[in-house]
């Protein structure tokens, strides 16, 4: 038994490798192969694996998130994102529940859903993913304020749209919850969340250089270990631990070592393989029979979330910034989905809720334009914006530039 399952999983492994490669060459995005990939192993597919397991695909889909949080932190710019940290925080905050709300706008006459439903479905959807945008302003070279902007707004909007998710399911669940329940559910998440990882970061950023030096070859295991570490500890006082993750990486990150880089490629690694597990993931959950009710408000929710709910949120946190207008249409743009609307949909489906079925092949559509469409246009949108090369627009407009 154990031959066989190892021989299959082998496979699997090896057709997604020629599926991502093949995707490549073809110019389709590579995790869209895993995604298709994974419909085609699911019950609807000749695979017929008959995989229906929400609470499993919410726990394997915290562990990737944790994986890809981690490595976002541990290779961003400390300059650059501290550089940027106002309008980033903001977009981070506020932007995700502008985008929730103006995005529950059009799901909920779409999918006939209540109030409460269609804020969910926003919420899922509100944050942008961090291991894309990452992959992406590494290759097309815009200016490092400009990139750092982004990247340090994806990893810090993952907490508010998880705290906004588990708290729209409690309301929906409990009929006493309200408003104040959930205001303080964000304060009590993303306090304690900060608070761990700032502390937990300036810790591990005078011990880094010291420590892990001297673990070879064993650092990449002690860095998992800490990653765990700092999700736990935030999640056991009641703080995200996404944000504790994130923030003990990003400040640790900055303590340069002997040991950084081989850090840094493993977890580059790791992450894309927990990118890669979680489209698969999604693709196996989906059920393609059932997506034709949903096709036309799945991409109108989706034209919606990029096309008004992103560029109105990306307007309203960078008033004031000194950011171009060429800027703000990239950062619009920019606004990739793809991980955490992936994990969050399964709390949806682990939950149990009414409306589960129609906010998972809503997101389904989500991600799939994102990582179809928007992710491949970003670099020649840079250069079309002349935000790449040698002057990379960046967030401050020069003097001269209209």
């Amino acid at each position: 038994m154990e031959g066989e399952l190892l021989f299959v999983a082998g496979l699997l492994a090896l057709f997604a490798v020629g599926s991502a490669a093949a995707a490549v060459r073809l110019g389709v995005p590579a995790l869209v192969a895993f995604l298709v990939l994974g419909m085609l192993t699911g019950s609807d597919g000749p695979g017929g694996v008959d995989f229906d397991n929400p609470d499993l695909a919410r726990s394997v889909g915290t562990v990737c998130l944790i994986a890809i949080m981690w490595e976002g932190g541990l290779t961003a710019q400390w300059d650059s994102v501290i550089s940027a940290i106002r309008p980033s925080a903001l977009l981070a905050t506020v932007g995700v529940a502008i985008t929730a709300g103006l995005t529950a706008l059009a799901a909920g006459p779409l999918l006939g859903l209540g109030l409460l439903e269609s804020l969910l479905v926003g919420a899922v959807v509100a944050s942008t993913d961090a291991a894309a945008v990452f992959a992406t302003m590494r290759t097309i070279g815009v200016r490092p304020r400009l990139s750092g902007l982004l990247e340090s707004e994806s990893g810090l909007n993952d907490p508010m749209a998880i705290a906004l998710t588990i708290g729209l399911i409690s309301w929906i669940q409990q009929p006493a919850y309200g408003f104040a329940d959930m205001a303080l559910l964000l304060v009590r998440e993303l306090g304690i969340g900060l608070i761990v990882g700032v502390g937990l970061g300036v810790v591990m950023a005078y011990l880094a250089p010291r420590v892990f030096p001297a673990l070879s070859p064993f650092g990449p295991l002690a860095s998992l270990g800490l990653a765990a570490v700092s999700f736990g500890a935030a999640d056991l006082v009641g703080g995200s631990g996404f944000l504790a993750v994130y923030l003990v990486a990003l400040i640790m990150g900055s303590a340069s070592h002997e040991a950084q880089e081989e850090l840094e490629v493993f977890h580059e690694g790791l992450a894309f393989v927990a990118q890669m597990a979680l489209f698969f993931l999604l693709g196996l959950l989906v059920f393609p029979g059932e997506l034709g009710a949903v096709l036309l408000p799945g991409l109108l929710i989706a034209a919606m979330l990029a096309l008004v709910a992103r560029p109105i949120a990306v307007a309203l946190c960078t008033l004031g910034t000194g950011m171009s207008l060429r800027a703000r249409a990239f950062v619009s743009w920019a606004g990739l989905r793809g991980a955490v609307p992936i994990v969050l949909a399964t709390f949806v489906l682990s939950d149990e809720l009414p409306a589960s079925d129609e906010i998972f092949n809503a997101v389904f559509f989500v991600v799939l334009v994102s990582a179809t469409i928007q992710g491949p246009t970003l670099a020649p949108l840079a250069r079309l914006l002349r935000l790449s090369g040698p002057y990379a627009g960046g967030v401050t407009r020069p003097p001269g530039d209209p």
